[in-house]
């Protein structure tokens, strides 16, 4: 497995005062012919994120429409995303889209905290909060902070993969935070079946963001790592028979920092999707993608 990097395909350069920087979790929706609509997470100068989108043509790579602005934004100082909307991924459900995402919360002297909820995408572009509570909330299996989840309907039931954190820290300091496995008949009622990929202290403990693909040779998991060491985030991947029992293939992942530029410290928050028979890599580089994001073709 190769990925041929594309190079940084979008840089965030804004006069909204909402997209100081970042444009991290990009997720992508086609438009027409090879234009996609690409949205992202981005920072104002408190560090909160909102949601905002760029039009690309994913075989030119040109930016074809950049409206600048965001259209849907953190919540109010109670709420459960007051502090931020990171974005997972896209699915339809009764025909309606949805996109499900994190809502980061942060109280004072306290450790910041994700719940998932979820938008409802309408026309492409109007994202609207439903319902206004969290779709997902920690609970007895999930005690801590949720992260960035993932679903997909797939014989003939909803799966999700989503991160959960076990402990803020660890032997080595480090946070354990895992991807865990849902399944749902209708959408809305989750059952959890706990641990997806497994994880391992000092090699991979600290998993973000997967994104899952499947074809004729199985399932397919990309997502953020960090293994403890004090390396930054890298890309990595898992691989199952029936989406259930993954075994990590990391060595196999195909795809890792350069060596100088805009990714060269750390790649992380991968989006795998495909068009035209081919399979692209959305994904951020150093600092959580605080310039922007790229792309990779897989060879």
């Amino acid at each position: 497995m190769k990925w041929k990097k594309l190079g940084q395909i979008f840089k965030v350069s804004s006069s909204c005062d909402e997209i100081v920087s970042h444009a991290s979790n990009p997720l992508a929706i086609h438009l027409y012919n090879d234009v996609f609509r690409i949205f992202y997470s981005a920072r104002n100068v408190l560090n909160k994120s909102s949601v905002s989108f760029v039009d690309i043509d994913v075989i030119t790579l040109e930016n074809i429409n950049n409206p600048d602005e965001v259209i849907f934004s953190y919540g109010q100082k109670e709420s459960f995303y007051s502090h931020g909307v990171s974005i997972g991924n896209c699915y339809l459900e009764k025909n309606k889209h949805y996109i499900l995402f994190m809502g980061w919360q942060l109280k004072d002297g306290e450790h910041w905290r994700g719940d998932v909820g979820r938008l409802e995408l309408i026309d492409k572009k109007t994202l609207l909060l439903n319902p206004i509570d969290p779709f997902m909330g920690v609970d007895e299996e999930d005690k801590i902070s949720l992260s960035y989840p993932w679903v997909m309907f797939h014989e003939g039931i909803y799966k999700m993969w989503y991160g959960s954190t076990i402990d803020w820290t660890s032997e080595n300091g480090e946070m354990i935070h895992i991807i865990k496995y849902a399944t749902s008949i209708d959408g809305e009622s989750w059952k959890k079946h706990g641990i997806a990929i497994p994880y391992e202290i000092g090699v991979a403990q600290a998993f973000s963001k997967p994104s899952v693909l499947i074809d004729d040779k199985g399932y397919h998991m990309w997502y953020s790592y960090r293994s403890g060491d004090g390396t930054k985030y890298k890309i990595g991947y898992s691989h199952s028979v029936d989406g259930i029992h993954w075994e990590r293939r990391h060595n196999d992942v195909g795809i890792d920092v350069s060596k100088t530029g805009w990714d060269s410290e750390m790649i992380c928050y991968p989006f795998v999707f495909e068009h035209k028979n081919n399979r692209y890599m959305l994904y951020n580089g150093n600092e959580y993608g605080k310039s922007g994001f790229g792309m990779a073709k897989f060879e």
